[in-house]
């Protein structure tokens, strides 16, 4: 009989009712590395990724639906798995430039993934220029939940440069059930959790919002707001998309945010010292952290939002858009919350919340935006939910893809009505990773379009880099390039207002 652990929950199998031609539910990276000198060996790295999976059964396991929708579908091994399939090779024409490489991506990450097979695919991508390298990954959110399977490029990659695995011992796929054991195993199952068996009865007649929505719980986590959520304002970012898309990538420089960060601090600190001596006496001095400073409201990832904010504010003006003065455009921001039990760090992973923030795109000084968001995230600080930026970091392994996952999850949980954009920013090791002896340079994210939601926007801090990959409906975003080169333009005016 089938494992509890191996059926899906409703959650995971609501983003298979919800795939269509225009959503596909998987969640990507692109990842560019140095060439180690004497080459990376395709052959070589297909032995790598099948010796890491194994430490991972999910990725050689496939879906068997019960008949008459009496069950969740449930994983099982994939008796045919062949590791060439999933882990493939392409190349962009040498030397081949950042802009050939988002067009491979664009394609590639528009393809939805054979239901058939093990969900996910691995492509190795020669040719770049400067003598790099690129490894594109397609993980299913189904697939991933922190628990049971994270991500693959938390699998593949470690902290030091070695030698490339080689897989040991010989796999046996276990029997794949009968009909008859599917059907016997569901029906136990509809026993046991009844609440479930009600959702896969909703789900097949169509109401797959509402069972979306009432299964967020299975992430382990609570969806969480810090402002009272009325219908999304109309925006060109929501409108009718097609099965093709577009990718750009950004790449930024952590300091610049630090520094930003920083100098709001100072004055804001210089501001209630001279309040406080005027009272109560000095203040001793704040002292900072990686995420922010202790006693002050703005941290990282508000300088981030503010940098998003500016950037859509120029893009909307420069597409001839109306933006009054109190215009916004509101995005979904999945967040880290601290686990259930004190000290299970493993807990941090699976446990994802939302929060929603008015990006203030009417309001035209870069000071007063970063206030504004400061203003807005504050609340959820001060719950003692979020987990600081060090904690996620240093997460065993290459967290950041998977905590990427898990935050598109939410996302394609709530109502798109909520929210016009989604926004998954997740810091990573501030250190280098390796794929064997190649160091990781760089690391973008891919976060799926939801119908209706013509961009993403994922970022990943890694080893002093901040990493923007916007990913967009390739009809409705045709000025992508713009709002890449908007994101640049609306830092420098930070560090500019910051001085």
């Amino acid at each position: 009989m089938v494992a509890v652990s191996d059926r899906l929950t409703s959650l995971d199998v609501s983003f298979l009712y919800l795939e269509e031609p225009t959503t596909a539910m998987h969640t990507g990276s692109v990842m560019i590395f140095s060439d180690p000198g004497d080459g990376l060996a395709f052959e070589r790295l297909l032995q790598h990724v099948e010796a890491r999976i194994a430490h991972v059964p999910r990725y050689r396991q496939r879906l068997r639906w019960i008949p008459g929708r009496l069950g969740n579908p449930v994983w099982v091994d994939d008796e045919k798995f062949d590791i060439t399939y999933h882990v493939r090779r392409s190349a962009v024409p040498r030397p081949g430039s950042e802009e050939q490489l988002c067009e491979l991506v664009a394609r590639l990450q528009s393809r939805r993934l054979d239901r058939n097979r093990p969900l996910w695919e691995l492509i190795f991508v020669e040719g770049l220029e400067q003598d790099r390298f690129a490894v594109v990954t397609k993980v299913h959110q189904a697939m991933v939940d922190g628990i049971h399977a994270v991500h693959l490029a938390q699998v593949v990659l470690d902290a030091a440069p070695s030698e490339l695995e080689m897989p040991y011992g010989m796999w046996r796929p276990a029997p794949e059930p009968s009909m008859v054991e599917l059907v016997a195993g569901a029906l136990a199952d509809s026993v046991r959790r009844p609440r479930d068996a009600a959702e896969t009865v909703r789900a097949g007649f169509g109401d797959l919002q509402v069972t979306a929505g009432h299964v967020i719980e299975t992430m382990g986590g609570i969806a969480r707001t810090v402002v009272h959520v009325t219908r999304a304002p109309a925006s060109p970012l929501n409108q009718e998309i097609s099965e093709h898309r577009r990718y750009a990538m950004v790449s930024t420089d952590l300091q610049d945010y630090r520094r930003v960060r920083n100098a709001f601090i100072g004055r804001n600190w210089a501001q209630r010292r001279a309040r406080s001596e005027a009272t109560t006496g000095p203040l001793p001095p704040p002292v900072p952290t990686m995420i922010g400073i202790h006693g002050t409201t703005t941290t990282v990832n508000d300088v981030v939002l503010a940098t998003l904010s500016g950037a859509l504010r120029a893009w909307l003006l420069g597409r001839g858009e109306a933006v009054p003065p109190k215009s916004v455009v509101r995005a979904l921001v999945p967040v880290s919350v601290r686990a259930a039990e004190p000290g299970d760090v493993t807990a941090i992973g699976h446990r994802v919340a939302s929060l929603i923030v008015e990006l203030p795109t009417g309001e035209p000084s870069p000071a007063m935006r970063l206030h504004q968001i400061a203003y807005q995230t504050k609340a959820h600080r001060e719950a003692g939910q979020a987990v600081d930026a060090p904690a996620i970091a240093g997460m065993a392994g290459f967290a950041p893809p998977t905590l990427h996952i898990l935050g598109a999850r939410l996302a394609s949980s709530l109502s798109r009505r909520l929210f016009n954009l989604v926004v998954t920013n997740v810091p990573g090791p501030q250190v280098p990773l390796y794929l064997g002896p190649a160091q990781m340079l760089s690391t973008y994210p891919v976060i799926p379009l939801a119908r209706q939601q013509a961009l993403s926007v994922g970022l990943t801090s890694y080893d002093g880099g901040v990493f923007y990959g916007l990913y967009a409906d390739r009809d409705a975003m045709a000025d992508l390039d713009d709002l890449a080169q908007c994101l640049t333009d609306s830092l420098a005016e930070l560090k500019d207002a910051a001085r």
